[in-house]
């Protein structure tokens, strides 16, 4: 049994689950009867999982998801347009090493937000910084950083290092000139270094007179509308689908 001295100097080190770990194998007689060896790499496993799981979950919170509870094995892709095995594929994050980005296109309802929490909760899982955000509160941000000399740069660079961004209801607000530019400059930063998934209910040809038709508009669209992975979510509603299905 460790003594007090050693559980403190394990937890200043932050092996708290060791301690944890060293006191669950004590009442263990299978456990003690193993040898050093086979004690210290059972315990090791017990710590590396300890604080993967640790990790996950920080990760799971500080990315704010609209849908935190939602996993690539409850999508629905009965009646929907979507290729499952183009999904899984993604769910594999093999595109975020590859720093390319998803467009989720639908209507109101047709689960882009839940699609794309999804993806987002597979990117934590493989220990990948992933942020949501609804256009709106990221154009509200933008307001109140600018008021403030120096903030929009930092956060330019805060939303521009993050390996995968999810921006919900991507265009769904009018933009003004300066808004504009902070979208040009944010993607520019992420554009080829980083990964974005834009949910949106507007298609591609429909993304520049969103942004008022300029040349930072077209510069926008060019880096992304056309080499992302285009995602069209169908056009049954989820959410009738789901509350028609639980009165079943």
């Amino acid at each position: 049994m460790i003594n007090d001295e050693t559980r403190r100097k394990l937890r200043e080190l932050n092996l708290a689950e060791m301690v944890n770990g060293l006191e669950q194998q004590q009442p263990d007689t299978v456990t003690m009867s193993l040898s050093f060896d086979e004690r210290l790499q059972r315990l090791i496993d017990y710590v590396y999982q300890e604080k993967y799981n640790s990790k996950i979950q920080r990760l799971i919170k500080s990315a704010r998801f609209r849908f935190p509870q939602a996993d690539m094995h409850d999508l629905c892709y009965e009646g929907r347009t979507l290729n499952r095995e183009l999904i899984t594929e993604l769910s594999m994050c093999q595109y975020i090493d590859s720093h390319q980005s998803i467009i989720l296109q639908g209507p109101t309802g047709s689960g882009k937000t839940f699609l794309s929490c999804a993806l987002g909760k597979q990117a934590c899982l493989n220990q990948i910084k992933t942020r949501y955000v609804r256009f709106p509160d990221l154009l509200m941000e933008y307001g109140d950083a600018s008021l403030i000399q120096g903030h929009q740069k930092k956060m330019l660079n805060k939303y521009g290092r993050i390996p995968l961004l999810i921006i919900d209801e991507w265009l769904v607000s009018d933009i003004s000139d300066g808004e504009l530019y902070f979208l040009f400059e944010l993607m520019e930063r992420r554009s080829d270094s980083t990964s974005t998934i834009f949910c949106t209910q507007y298609r591609k040809e429909d993304w520049v007179k969103r942004m008022d038709e300029g040349i930072q508009a077209e510069a926008i669209v060019d880096r992304y509308a056309y080499s992302a992975y285009w995602i069209e979510t169908g056009t049954m509603n989820m959410r009738e689908y789901y509350s028609r299905n639980s009165k079943l």
